[in-house]
């Protein structure tokens, strides 16, 4: 037993030694270039179709667009995993889910002591922060300070958990206080003597989409025209049928589009009393005010079919626009304040969401799925002054890139266990000739909220295969440039065969790669 003792004391200490000897070598290399800071902006649920720098049918995002104008826009951005703390996830850690083994929101609790970004900033001299939504369970690690809603967090007068494990209540709206914390962070509270890396990720614009107050009358006189597929019958697509994300069948009249009257019943209209019910008198009265008329208006009107379809539509586009209004608002306070201090020129500003959304093609609200307008996200990036490259970036990158690139920006090695490429290259103006040629995508929640199969899949600059598993055994097929908008499954037709023969050797070598066990069996659910 001695002995073992000692051996085991021999190997900690060494570990130990080891890990020292890395961390300091890790400082010494990032100390040796110029140290550059990083915000990085996270929003949940924002669509690039609504946001102007990619799309102007909608609205205007003023100082989202301020970030790439004066930076990149990146074309052709997706990720690993279609839900917010997955997503969050594969970020934080550069890693597909089945390796950092955050699969879900429902059954899943990320492992607090795997390896991170910010762990591996931290060991290099960096003050790391993070301000608001975490959604993965357990508490954060790996930052010097942190505050962060509970769960899905709140929009009136949320609730944030403390360093000290205290939970406290803000008084306002949680998108100004988000920004408010992170730039009294940045002025205030960290070492000015080292770089820092914060990440303000933000509860908007997460459903139920409650606008703050001051802008609950914006967008009312504009009318929205449906997508060309709203009316979708899922032909050929019996997982796309199955899905409960439908604007018409499964948007709630209470909950989602805050039609509330005492003899008025739905399935989430005790949620939504709850929400409201942290609002203050003032807030109320301002709601009620807004919301009133128009509750009045819709029940004596009474739509139905077709017109209520529309109806549900366009109240679901001007909520969620109201509550992107305020994000870019406090975007571009974030922006003024790194200027105003004279970080802007040493600072890499980042701009993305947990994934995309549809508004309302297909039918629906809500993510999840690999069709594109779920599985591409926004991610636009202001960069510092040593840095020429402006315009777009058309390569294909995933969410699980942003640790390694991080990690480089500040001269940090990137570890070999991380999955994911360094956008550097690219940043750098490169047009690397061995830049992958196909991403690779796993959906796991099921059954679950909206009820979307499991899936896997692989996507090309022009085509996407997907197999749907578990309790279907479903195949799709798109070819992005005939149908960009996925709604003819090309699966099994004649002339495929060598297209479908090449994506399956394609989607096996990601799986391999990725060390995902679902090649072997995908009846295993989750190894």
């Amino acid at each position: 037993m001695k002995n073992l003792q000692s051996g085991l004391l021999y190997s900690l200490t060494g570990a130990a030694a080891v890990a020292s000897l890395a961390s300091c070598s890790a400082q010494k290399k990032a100390e040796e270039q110029e140290q550059y800071n990083i915000v990085y902006i996270m929003t949940d649920d924002h669509t690039a179709q609504m946001m102007s720098c990619y799309d102007h049918r909608y609205m205007e995002t003023p100082n989202l667009d301020r970030i790439a104008a004066d930076g990149v826009r990146f074309t052709n951005s997706f990720v690993a995993n279609s839900l917010s703390g997955p997503s969050r996830a594969c970020m934080i850690t550069g890693k597909h889910s089945c390796a950092n083994k955050f699969y879900d929101n429902t059954t899943c609790v990320f492992d607090a002591s795997q390896q991170t970004f910010p762990k591996l900033l931290q060991q290099a001299g960096y003050e790391t922060a993070l301000i608001g939504k975490w959604h993965l369970e357990s508490l954060p690690t790996g930052f010097n300070y942190w505050e962060i809603v509970p769960g899905q967090g709140d929009y009136y007068n949320p609730a944030f958990i403390t360093q000290d494990n205290d939970t406290i209540q803000k008084h306002g709206y949680v998108t100004n206080l988000i920004t408010d914390d992170a730039i009294n962070w940045m002025e205030n509270q960290r070492d000015k003597d080292k770089p820092f890396c914060i990440l303000i990720h933000h509860k908007a614009i997460h459903r139920n989409w409650l606008a703050d107050t001051c802008n609950l009358a914006l967008y009312e006189d504009k009318t929205f025209p449906l997508p060309d597929n709203f009316f979708d019958g899922y032909e050929g697509r019996p997982a796309a049928a199955a899905q409960e994300m439908s604007i018409v069948k499964d948007m709630d009249m209470i909950y989602d589009l805050k039609m509330l009257r005492p003899d008025k019943e739905s399935r989430l209209k005790s949620m939504y009393e709850k929400y409201i019910g942290r609002m203050d008198e003032g807030q109320r009265a301002a709601w009620d005010k807004f919301y009133g008329p128009i509750i009045d208006d819709f029940y004596k009107k009474n739509p139905q079919g077709k017109e209520l379809a529309n109806w549900k539509f366009q109240r679901y586009m001007r909520d969620y626009m109201k509550t992107v209004k305020s994000l870019d608002d406090n975007v571009g306070r974030v922006l003024d304040y790194l200027k105003e201090k004279g970080l802007d020129d040493n600072t890499l500003v980042v701009y993305t969401s947990d994934q995309g959304f549809y508004m309302g093609e297909h039918g629906w609200f809500d993510k999840r799925f690999m069709y594109e307008e779920s599985m591409r996200t926004p991610l636009i990036m202001r960069l510092p002054k040593d840095f020429q490259r402006k315009g777009d970036i058309d390569e294909m990158v995933q969410n699980i890139d942003y640790a390694p690139t991080f990690l480089e920006l500040a001269g940090v090695e990137v570890p070999e266990d991380i999955q994911g490429v360094s956008l550097m290259p690219l940043l750098k103006g490169e047009k690397p000739a061995d830049w992958r040629k196909a991403l690779y995508y796993h959906f796991y929640e099921y059954p679950a909220e909206h009820m979307v199969k499991r899936h896997y899949g692989v996507r090309t600059d022009r085509y996407k295969l997907i197999h749907f598993y578990n309790d279907i055994d479903e195949w799709e097929l798109y070819d992005l440039q005939a149908d960009p908008t996925e709604m003819r499954n090309i699966y099994g037709q004649a002339g495929t065969e060598e297209i479908i023969k090449d994506l399956k050797a394609q989607l096996t070598a990601l799986q391999e790669q990725y060390n995902d066990p679902v090649r072997f069996s995908p009846e295993r659910d989750k190894e």
